[in-house]
């Protein structure tokens, strides 16, 4: 698969329950090998959108699509077999907060391990090997000693890069981060979001960024997907996020921490308007 090859195809995304109402209202975007964020305020569809991708949805949810397509593949129908077989393969997720998406009961080692077991007949040493080599490849010290560590015993910023280690154990070609740095202190986030852009840009991944921080966002993706209550209404270059046009990405940009700003008040979005441009209703 070249740089220039989609890795995601979706066309008309809809997501709903079974009464009838959608929560993602007919999206369409697509990516290759890049780094895209997608951002937006709480409940606007990021995550649905993200997990979606992961077959992880509830199955009180309905998904629909025209096209639905992960690695040139139709992934709509895949049964849960089928999702098993890619999840954790060729497409991986890092969660928020590894306190409670790493298992409390199990040592590193273990839960690094899993998904070599789960999809890889290796011999023992060389599983031990490969994942002590990952640990080490996300900035681990000591993985020999780390494997036998419990999750309790390492801070927020080393248990973001053992779900790291194990999103990226299998060399996926695609990989979801859903606010990964939103659990941890402010001096590490970039940290993180550096390790894990350096790293998809070492492996020739694509990267699906969900986030909050704008700022992060400019810094660390190439191009910004906006969602705002279930619709897709703005795509840009992360590099234009400050000259963004789009009113309500407007907002978004200068609702971004900023210590010179300190004491002056937020912007107000302006719903009606942001309503005016979309054709939906006010909430």
């Amino acid at each position: 698969m070249t740089n220039n090859s989609s890795l995601v195809r979706v066309k008309n995304l809809k997501i709903g329950l079974e009464d009838g109402t959608e929560l993602v209202k007919g999206i369409n975007f697509s990516m290759g090998h890049e780094r895209v964020a997608l951002v937006g305020e709480s409940g606007s569809g990021k995550s649905l959108t993200a997990r979606s991708l992961m077959g992880l949805l509830p199955g009180s949810l309905l998904v629909q699509a025209n096209q639905f397509e992960l690695l040139g593949e139709t992934v709509l129908s895949y049964s849960q077999r089928q999702w098993n077989k890619l999840r954790g393969k060729q497409v991986a997720m890092v969660l928020q907060d590894p306190k409670y998406a790493l298992n409390p009961t199990q040592n590193i080692g273990r839960q690094v391990a899993e998904s070599l077991v789960l999809h890889q007949s290796l011999a023992k040493k060389i599983r031990i090997e490969k994942v002590e080599y990952m640990l080490d490849a996300v900035g681990l010290p000591n993985p020999a000693q780390l494997c036998k560590m419990y999750p309790h015993q390492l801070s927020g910023g080393m248990g973001q890069r053992v779900m790291l280690a194990m999103a990226l154990i299998n060399d996926p070609q695609f990989l979801i981060a859903d606010e990964p740095t939103s659990a941890l202190d402010h001096a590490v986030r970039d940290q993180v979001l550096e390790l894990i852009s350096s790293l998809v840009e070492e492996r020739n991944m694509g990267l699906l960024l969900i986030s909050h921080d704008l700022q992060q966002v400019a810094d660390h993706c190439e191009r910004v997907l906006v969602m705002y209550q279930g619709q897709l209404i703005d795509q840009l270059a992360a590099s234009e996020l400050s000259n963004a046009s789009h009113p309500y990405t407007k907002t978004l940009w200068s609702c971004r921490p900023n210590i010179d700003k300190r004491g002056e008040a937020l912007p107000i979005l302006d719903r009606k308007q942001i309503a005016s441009l979309t054709g939906g209703a006010v909430r």
